[in-house]
């Protein structure tokens, strides 16, 4: 009754769901992978942004830790206008602008770098932006720490030849090489500062934790379900064959004896 699965169409059927079967299990077990890790990251980044402020020197040394992403800082100095970075294609809420980076030299000769916030861009890709200038002497700033970008953590290609006073990336190792002044190995997107100023660049707004994962765990489950449907349709499929071989079989038993004399 089952030697038609032995057959060159049947053993292709049996090849592919045996195929199948270990391929959406790796696709699950990676999507459940990716789900632990953005729940992690999640988790630690919420964690962060609730935390009560340190000082920025506690945190970025030579380099800032990924664990203390979005940490609340503090910082006190006096800023390097004359040093001041735009950094372009920093779109914020639809609309295309630069981020505004300013030194803050400490007391101790080092300095952090701060993204004052947002302006738009200029009526032409040539027109220079609005900046409004940072306070003058002694400053307070509280901020979120943020890493050093690359082309890789940040999707964005670098190049050369832009305007003067403009980057592309806030990669603190480039921007550090032309000031007098060690830099931290973070810098800090601005969240207060005293004294303040008006006007002001807008704030960068806080990052968007998402749901933590959990499409990834949802795409899991539904990759570990297509198993089930795989098996059950070659479950289904074979019964099927089988019964239509025992009705081909029980029909052409009744022709035969239709057919056959009458003794």
């Amino acid at each position: 009754m089952y030697r038609f699965l032995l057959t060159p169409r049947w053993i292709a059927l049996h090849v592919v769901v045996l195929l199948v079967i270990p391929a959406f299990v790796l696709l699950g077990r990676w999507q459940f992978g990716r789900f632990e890790e953005r729940s992690a990251n999640s988790d630690r980044v919420t964690a962060n942004l609730a935390a009560p402020p340190v000082p920025v020197e506690s945190l970025a040394g030579p380099v800032a830790e990924e664990d203390d992403r979005y940490r609340a800082v503090t910082a006190s100095g006096s800023y390097d206008a004359a040093q001041g970075l735009l950094v372009r294609r920093r779109p914020q809420e639809g609309r295309p602008g630069f981020y505004v980076l300013t030194p803050l030299v400490m007391a101790d000769g080092r300095a952090v770098l701060v993204n004052r916030g947002w302006v738009k861009a200029g009526a032409t890709a040539d027109t220079p932006p609005e900046v409004p200038p940072p306070p003058t002497g002694q400053v307070n700033v509280t901020g979120r720490l943020r890493l050093s970008e690359s082309e890789e953590s940040s999707g964005i290609r670098d190049r050369q030849g832009l305007p003067a006073g403009q980057v592309l990336l806030i990669n603190l190792d480039t921007i550090g090489k032309r000031l007098p002044y060690e830099l931290l190995g973070g810098y800090v997107d601005l969240t207060g500062q005293q004294p303040d100023t008006d006007p002001a660049p807008e704030p960068v707004p806080a990052p968007d934790v998402g749901a933590g994962g959990g499409l990834n765990l949802a795409y899991g489950v539904q990759w570990w379900l297509f198993i089930g449907v795989a098996i059950g349709g070659w479950i289904l499929l074979i019964r099927r064959e089988a019964a239509d071989q025992r009705a081909e079989g029980a029909q052409a038993g009744a022709d035969e004896e239709t057919a056959a004399p009458a003794g």
